[in-house]
């Protein structure tokens, strides 16, 4: 596992926290959501979901579950794919209508992540700018706590609730944020993989790479010894970096995207494929949820902010519209041969999890060989060809770059220094691969 990688540096961090919800995993536990927040005192829910789940029987299941248990359950369903701060708001003041106690929320990472967001406007109100990170925001830290929150995702990707991130667009940006604290993390969470039976191939390549993605980014970032110690520990964010727990989530994370990703895309009766992909998920939502993403996900928000004139085949959403996971994964074949320098073990490691073909090659080589790995997984489920294929040239770089540089935070914990020259360069080699 490279143990060395966590070597104490001078004024590093000595100590790592790991936080999760409690969890609960298996075909068929969404009916469970009424007895696990009954036995929280839960009285008044509020139900989070979009509108194309609102009536879904996994909706129903969970909403008939919370009924059953003695619950009064209100529904908000108004929510955003992709969430901005126009949504998030509609959400808080959904939330100040009546006198709420707990919040289930039932959807992918959007609806996760509006949950999330919601609550903290709802409780502790503030311009909407405040809460995020400098250059945007104040930097300011959410008081105190949220109301307890049990979340049901519906997608194998995201992760979102087993975090204590949520991922906003700011409208007057036209890019996305994140939103950061331990308060943010669910206090409970089902995770039903039957909600995978249905997926669309398309839904499932695009939230298998994000559980992709999250995994290699975990394994690769930066050490949580190489970041500055803090003197108040109660301060201590859980993106701390990557350490010895992320790395056993993260790598059996990989493993399963290697063997099932492309099972998974290929063939929705595949119950064992999308019931390991949603594992996976899980996996690698712990894993990024306690220590961070980098350059990846930092330059995916470049992409979601410049996208123009193009919609995803089994995405109802309207014109501009990327996927998350795919926004990602297109320059991330660039970026891993870039950056592996910084960490060639930690590359190679990350590599052979996956499954790549490493016989004869050298941990020199080891950016070269993830991104070839990347690159068939790509190809195998139908993915993008780089940045052309989601209508990006080499016209738009400086315009990418421009606007990802401004993720200060998962820039930092990327392992090899990156400015904003070598960010234009990767953008540069992640126009096509094939």
């Amino acid at each position: 596992m490279g143990c060395q990688y966590f070597e104490v540096c001078e004024h590093g961090a000595e100590t790592f926290t790991v936080a999760m919800p409690k969890l609960t995993f298996g075909r068929g536990c969404l009916s469970e959501a009424g007895p696990r927040f009954a036995s929280r005192g839960i009285k008044k829910v509020a139900l989070f979901t979009d509108s194309y789940l609102r009536d879904s029987e996994y909706v129903n299941t969970v909403r008939t579950s919370l009924i059953q248990s003695g619950m009064d359950v209100t529904t908000f369903s108004d929510i955003r794919i992709e969430p901005d701060d126009t949504s998030v708001m509609n959400g808080a003041r959904f939330l100040n209508s009546d006198q709420f106690d707990g919040v289930v929320s039932v959807g992918g990472g959007s609806v996760i992540d509006t949950a999330k967001a919601a609550m903290i406007y709802a409780l502790f109100p503030a311009d909407f700018n405040d809460y995020f990170a400098p250059p945007i925001g104040l930097g300011k830290p959410i008081p105190g706590p949220l109301l307890p929150h049990l979340a049901c995702p519906t997608t194998s990707g995201t992760g979102s609730e087993c975090t204590s991130v949520s991922v906003v667009r700011i409208n007057s940006l036209n890019t996305k944020f994140v939103l950061g604290s331990p308060h943010l993390l669910p206090v409970e969470a089902l995770v039903d993989p039957s909600v995978c039976d249905t997926l669309p191939s398309n839904v499932v390549s695009s939230t298998g790479f994000d559980l992709l993605c999250h995994a290699i980014e975990c394994y690769t970032a930066k050490a949580y010894t190489k970041w500055q110690k803090v003197t108040d520990p109660t301060a201590r964010t859980f993106l701390q970096g990557a350490n010895p727990w992320s790395d056993l989530a993260a790598s059996k994370a990989l493993e399963i995207a290697g063997k099932y990703l492309v099972r998974g895309v290929a063939d929705n009766a595949d119950t064992e494929a999308r019931d390991q992909l949603m594992w996976g998920a899980t996996l690698a939502g712990m894993a990024f949820g306690n220590s961070g993403t980098h350059l990846p996900h930092a330059m995916s928000y470049g992409v979601t902010h410049l996208m123009n004139d193009i919609t995803t085949k089994d995405y109802e959403v309207k014109s501009p519209f990327v996927p998350h996971g795919l926004s990602v994964i297109v320059s991330a074949p660039a970026i891993f041969r870039h950056i592996a320098e910084g960490a060639p073990l930690r590359h190679m490691e990350a590599a052979n999890y996956l499954g790549a073909d490493s016989k004869g090659g050298t941990v020199d080589e080891s950016g070269e060989i993830i991104a070839k790995r990347i690159i068939e997984l790509m190809q195998q489920t139908g993915a993008p060809n780089g940045l052309s294929g989601v209508g990006f040239d080499e016209s738009h770089v400086n315009a990418l770059s421009d606007s990802s540089a401004r993720q200060k935070r998962a820039i930092a914990n990327t392992p090899k220094e990156t400015n904003l020259t070598d960010i234009q360069n990767i953008y540069r080699d992640a126009i096509r691969y094939w």
